[in-house]
């Protein structure tokens, strides 16, 4: 409810990602009202239960005035292009050529914005997490795969695609030459040496399952650590935020902390010390939520765009 007792449009967003989607509906964008987690089965099963539960939402609240889009990819963002909207290849079986926001406009006829999973995390955290009001800040989760994302981004239609940083090329750590990395298009791409399936396929477990003085843990670092110095050196962002299953309870993010230190070798004056490197280096303010906070955020500026704030 507004200052003048009006009460605040009724915003949606979903959080698709390769194993649920999350839905949820809310008037201000870190006050959730419900949500719901659907288990990712095929394109319609899933989309229609999507669309299910925001049809019931709206009987109970009224009316959804707009909704927010936040799914994995790599996806068509750029609105003119005849796939807007659309799964581009994907190890997810059957997703590849999915339209994931066509279904959902066509039985909510409501304003729909569209980004990536980690695009709309990285808008939330710039703006109500851990950005602290920054102007720029990158966002990288480490899970079952590896993503990021650089807000604010420039413009869809200027960009060839959104980021796909988990694909990055890295340097091997000698300690780790004999792994043949599981990305299945690039085998030791960042993601197919440092992402949850990775580590399971060295050691048999979760990298917090290892013991402190594992040598993987410094191994997972040192990969983490080269994203982060070329996103200081490549885009020259605020912060790098890290979330997700990997990073554990933050001991791993300490480890990234040091590499990077080591890898930039004091060449930028403003990650000389550890401290500087503390603050530039943060986990996620937001945790899970970052998605679909930045889904309902997405909502929020597509009402806006459309009606006026």
């Amino acid at each position: 409810m507004d200052d003048a007792g009006n009460i605040s449009p009724l915003l949606a967003a979903v959080e698709g990602g390769g194993t649920k989607f999350i839905c949820a509906v809310a008037r201000y964008p870190t006050q959730v009202l419900e949500r719901i987690s659907i288990p990712t089965t095929d394109p319609a099963s899933t989309l229609a239960a999507c669309v299910r539960f925001f049809l019931d939402m709206a009987r109970q609240h009224g009316r959804i005035r707009a909704l927010g889009v936040a799914c994995f990819g790599p996806l068509e963002l750029r609105p003119d292009a005849p796939g807007y909207g659309c799964l581009q290849r994907t190890p997810k079986p059957g997703w590849s050529g999915a339209n994931v926001i066509a279904a959902l406009h066509a039985a909510l006829q409501i304003p729909v914005m569209l980004d990536t999973d980690v695009g709309a995390a990285a808008l939330a955290e710039r703006r109500l997490g851990a950005g602290g009001g920054l102007d720029s800040l990158a966002y990288v989760t480490v899970g079952t795969g590896i993503g990021g994302a650089v807000a604010p981004a420039p413009g869809a239609q200027q960009r060839l695609m959104h980021a796909e940083m988990g694909h990055l090329p890295v340097r091997r750590d000698p300690r780790d030459a004999a792994f043949a990395g599981v990305c299945p298009f690039h085998g030791d791409c960042l993601e197919g040496l440092a992402s949850g399936p990775a580590i399971r396929a060295r050691w048999g477990c979760d990298l917090s399952a290892l013991p402190a003085d594992h040598q993987g843990r410094s191994i997972i670092a040192f990969y983490l650590a080269q994203l982060v110095v070329n996103l200081a050196l490549l885009q020259s962002v605020q912060r790098v935020v890290f979330g997700g299953g990997v990073m554990g309870d933050g001991s791993l993010l300490g480890l990234v902390r040091e590499s990077a230190s080591a890898l930039l070798a004091g060449y930028l004056e403003p990650l000389r010390d550890a401290a500087q490197m503390n603050d530039y280096v943060a986990t996620t303010a937001l945790g899970q939520d970052s998605a679909i906070v930045g889904g309902l955020l997405m909502a929020r500026d597509s009402l806006a765009a459309t009606e006026g704030p």
